[in-house]
């Protein structure tokens, strides 16, 4: 059995889980049964941890850079924790359009160092909005490469990095959403997401080497 999703098919790994991979970007579905899935996805972007939180935690500038986001606007904000509004938007045919609109409430976790980088999350939860649960973490994990004497990389140094970005959502749609409406569109917004901050994440590093 397979479910076709942005003319890729999803491969169902077990009743429970389907898996997409696409564009560097890993997508996986978790029925968690009744009308709830779990979204796990990640992308490898070649910058530092710092660099990509602080395009994460640019709030306001997110609808920039987005496509699929048409406000994200910061309704409060204190050490470590911000309240956003923010409305998606998904065009359909017939020119109809998706939106969804909800508040949510994001905790930024301090960095945890690790034995060969550093690893910092941001935990978020819909507290208002269209949709019965939304909640989830954005973890970000570095691990820096060096070179030795024989210009192989080696784990530890400081020369270049990587950074790992997971985006993990537990999503229950609203009774009159249906939920494989709400898993496609969520998916390919996911995957837009990621890309668009990783694309993000290499134009300021361009920019800064460029100076």
């Amino acid at each position: 059995m397979s479910l076709h999703y942005d003319g890729r098919a999803i491969i169902i790994q077990d009743e429970k889980e389907e898996s997409l991979c696409e564009d560097g970007v890993f997508i996986e579905i978790k029925k968690l049964g009744g009308n709830c899935r779990r979204i796990r996805s990640k992308i490898g972007i070649e910058a530092s941890l710092d660099t990509v939180w602080d395009i994460l935690t640019d709030y306001e500038k997110l609808a920039d850079l987005i496509p699929g986001l048409a406000v994200s606007k910061v309704v409060e904000k204190n050490d470590k924790f911000a309240r956003l509004f923010q409305i998606g938007q998904q065009n359909l045919p017939l020119g109809l359009k998706f939106n969804a609109k909800g508040v949510l409430d994001c905790y930024e976790k301090d960095v945890e160092i690790l034995p060969h980088g550093k690893k910092r999350e941001i935990q978020f939860k819909m507290v208002e909005g269209d949709f019965t649960q939304f909640e989830g973490t954005w973890l970000l994990e570095q691990f820096s490469k060096t070179k030795n004497e024989d210009n192989h990389e080696v784990i530890g140094g400081e020369e270049s990095s990587h950074t790992t970005l997971s985006y993990l959502v537990d999503v229950k749609p609203k009774l009159w959403l249906p939920i494989r409406l709400v898993e496609g569109r969520l998916c390919k917004e996911i995957k837009a997401n990621l890309s668009c901050i990783r694309d993000e994440a290499k134009r300021v590093i361009t920019a800064f080497t460029s100076l």
